[in-house]
């Protein structure tokens, strides 16, 4: 297997103070597009950020940029005007949509050839078949984009090995918990899935819900299970074995994991399965639930609505003693084939490959940033990093099986749907993703 290298990248970064870092939302399907050229790139300004850049002849020229994220407006508005402020002829026009409507509206725009100058890719294969379908142009001569460790690139690498996107963050997803409340009721981070099990009781008994979790969201269940998963296989030692086709879904190992799935639910709200992510962090921020499962690029929100929570996190305690974060290569930006302005499209992609734009975006948004050196004070970013480096393991459903159709990863959602809905058992939704998997997985049809 090309195994998971991100560890060591984040290595590096934490010798020179890391920082932390999104999705995260669901995937939905890609398009097919009958244009397949890919273009060749064009040769952007060399001034980074800095210069006075943008517009022919002086006309000042929007650029539209497209992203998932509609909670980081804010933040844009201030890392977009340190640009602006350096290219006064360019103007970038941020407009984010609901995570789970992207997808779809970016599809329909690029195949009508409206779709925006830049646009944030999905990681790994979602945001990779938009450049096989010819939509993205291709950046390997960008300057900056070979500061980039491999397997960072590799989230926006195609099959002509060619890439198409500078990459944001490394994320992590993890348990986090409210330090009051465990405190008060004589609780401490769980060592095993049975403390978790049995802290979780507790605060059942004591009338505090233990996990803001809901099952309307697909995405959000495959994001837990995620979590959850690498406890019952160790972490890393199965996700070898499972790429290179040595263990499949079926194994008694994937299987615990999805009845670990079910055995929480009487830890979960009432009516559980129609709560959203809105619901379940309102739960949480307002301490109305002990424990949120959630990915890293939940921290800065958090913080901000409730600026006195008594925040922390856990890993995962897995079955040999250790404990494991799940973590990946979050999401990047791409620049449009047929963009309005590319060159100044351009010139914005190459800003964010820079030390500069990398240190806004961390300190910013309270994430680790893909750029190698850059700098943080917030703790729990430090914790997230530290563990990254040192105890993480892969989101085996976004890294590895977000093909198919739909993908293995969409069925994995679907099928927990229904398993909480109680229309299928935990067998039964191994079966399902096994053979959702084995119909285009390499490592199964061997």
């Amino acid at each position: 297997m090309r195994r998971f290298r991100v560890q060591g990248y984040v290595s590096v970064v934490l010798s020179l103070l890391l920082v932390l870092a999104g999705c995260s939302g669901g995937s939905g399907s890609t398009p097919s597009a009958s244009d397949q050229s890919g273009g060749q790139t064009a040769s952007p300004g060399s001034s980074g950020g800095g210069g006075s850049g943008g517009g022919t002849g002086g006309e000042k020229v929007t650029v539209s940029m497209h992203s998932w994220r509609v909670e980081d407006t804010e933040g844009y508005k201030k890392i977009i005007a340190a640009f602006e402020k350096e290219n006064p002829n360019i103007k970038i026009e941020f407009k984010p949509f609901k995570a789970t409507e992207y997808n779809t509206i970016l599809n329909t725009a690029l195949q009508s050839e409206s779709g925006p100058d830049i646009l944030q890719l999905r990681p790994y294969a979602p945001g990779v078949s938009l450049a096989e379908a010819g939509h993205l142009e291709p950046l390997d001569n960008l300057p900056g984009i070979q500061n980039f460790p491999k397997d960072v690139l590799a989230a926006a690498t195609a099959k002509d090995g060619k890439v198409y996107g500078v990459p944001l963050s490394l994320n992590s997803t993890q348990i986090y918990y409210n330090k009051k409340l465990f405190e008060q009721h004589g609780l401490k981070e769980p060592s095993s899935w049975d403390e978790l099990i049995s802290t979780a009781k507790t605060l059942k008994e004591k009338g505090i819900v233990p996990f803001a979790f809901g099952a309307k969201e697909g995405w959000l269940l495959s994001l837990s299970h995620g979590v959850i998963a690498p406890g019952t296989y160790n972490g890393n030692g199965f996700v070898e074995k499972i790429v290179k086709g040595e263990a499949d879904f079926k194994s008694p190992e994937f299987l615990k994991s999805i009845q670990r799935m079910k055995e929480l639910v009487p830890y979960f709200p009432d009516n559980f399965v129609g709560l959203d992510l809105n619901d379940t962090r309102t739960m949480f921020f307002t301490e109305k639930a002990a424990m949120f499962i959630n990915g890293s690029f939940e921290l800065e929100g958090i913080q901000k609505m409730n600026p006195d929570l008594a925040l922390d996190f856990f890993p995962m305690p897995t079955e040999d003693g250790k404990k494991v974060l799940t973590t990946w290569v979050d999401g990047s930006y791409a620049v449009n084939s047929k963009a309005k302005h590319k060159q100044e499209a351009l010139k914005f992609l190459e800003f964010m490959a820079t030390q500069q734009f990398g240190e806004l975006f961390a300190n910013e948004f309270k994430r680790i940033s893909a750029i190698p050196g850059v700098k943080t004070s917030d703790p729990l970013v430090n914790k997230m990093a530290e563990l990254s480096a040192s105890s993480s393991t892969p989101y085996l459903m976004v890294v590895y099986f977000a093909e198919g159709k739909p993908t293995t990863k969409q069925t994995l959602e679907n099928d927990l749907q229904g398993m909480y809905l109680e229309k299928m058992t935990p067998e039964q939704v191994v079966e399902d993703v096994q053979n959702s998997a084995a119909s285009w997985f390499p490592g199964f049809k061997k």
